[in-house]
């Protein structure tokens, strides 16, 4: 179900305050950062809220608004990574992470060519001492989505270089502005998982020269972005919510808390309860188990879109995986 009261022309409302008034004026003035950023923290919540579309539909009024930002091109990479998640990904385990064996999707050269999009008017306003530290931390997050997706595929070597480049252009947007939180979504996850993948990491470290991670860093750094980021917040608290159910963390209601809150602030999705209910399984709790996966299966019975879908078939393969010998309806 899509959120109400935005429509497109509604965006277009907003970014004219942003433009230069009198009829004197030459050139309208593009859209401010700041503006642009408004927008896109409404786009991030359809998104994370379950309509992919919507999103994307915002993001490409971002690009339209100014084509010579990163922004809209970034989120919409973001919008696309999750709509490869929702169609290849295991909704079922909440400490999985790795996704599928298949090479590609039909959504990844799109994906791709968003990202190069976006790096590459970051690398064109850094040239032109333009907005630099913001500059970085779209570049930064732009090597994240990279590496997200090679992630996803469990593909280690092309996932370490691009956290390589994530960390450097993020390291380098909060040397140069300290309040850009955003930035320590990605080095959380960096600083995690290099410490917590051991036996990969250390022959990475001396393939690609991968600098080392703190896990306890890691998961401080996740929890600043989560509770103090701009852009990153909802984000934030899905990877920390995954990451306190692995099994070297084993913090189960700390993580069904978070995905609580992912619930309730963004209700129309039924990824959150559907994890909320995996949590509550792998606890050994069946009465909330088995009523939360029956409750995503009837909620989702009449998909509107394709993360109903998704939700659908796996909310399915969970109650028949628990009973095997039963005719889920």
């Amino acid at each position: 179900m899509k959120l109400q009261g935005l429509s497109r022309g509604s965006l277009a409302a907003a970014f004219a305050l942003a433009l230069a008034t009198g009829a004197a004026a030459a050139q309208p003035q593009v859209p401010s950062d700041e503006v642009l950023r408004a927008e896109a923290r409404l786009g991030l919540q359809r998104m994370m809220d379950g309509d992919l579309e919507g999103a994307i539909g915002i993001f490409q009024e971002i690009q339209k608004a100014d084509a010579q930002s990163p922004l809209g091109y970034l989120l919409e990479a973001d919008a696309v990574w999750w709509r490869i998640y929702y169609s290849t990904a295991n909704l079922v385990d909440p400490d999985v992470f790795a996704a599928t064996d298949l090479p590609t999707t039909k959504y990844d050269w799109h994906f791709q060519d968003l990202l190069n999009i976006a790096l590459a008017k970051c690398a064109a306003r850094i040239r032109a001492n333009q907005d630099v530290a913001r500059s970085y931390l779209y570049q930064g997050m732009a090597y994240a989505l990279r590496g997200r997706l090679a992630g996803l595929r469990d593909q280690d070597l092309p996932t370490a270089r691009a956290g390589k480049k994530m960390r450097t252009a993020l390291l380098k947007a909060v040397e140069l502005d300290p309040s850009l939180t955003d930035a320590y979504l990605g080095l959380g996850i960096y600083n995690y998982f290099v410490d917590t993948l051991s036996a990969i990491v250390k022959l990475l470290r001396w393939i690609i020269g991968l600098p080392g991670g703190s896990r306890l860093e890691g998961l401080r750094q996740m929890e600043l972005a989560a509770q103090k980021g701009d852009l990153s917040p909802g984000e934030a608290k899905f990877y920390l919510a995954k990451d306190y159910s692995r099994p070297a963390e084993r913090q189960f209601d700390r993580s069904i808390k978070l995905f609580q809150e992912l619930e309730r602030d963004y209700h129309h999705n039924p990824f959150w309860p559907m994890m909320v209910a995996s949590l509550h399984c792998r606890m050994g709790r069946t009465e909330p188990c088995e009523t939360g996966y029956r409750d995503v299966l009837r909620r989702t019975a009449h998909a509107k879109n394709e993360v109903d879908e998704a939700l659908h078939r796996s909310a399915h393969h969970a109650l028949q995986r628990r009973h095997p010998n039963e005719k889920i309806d």
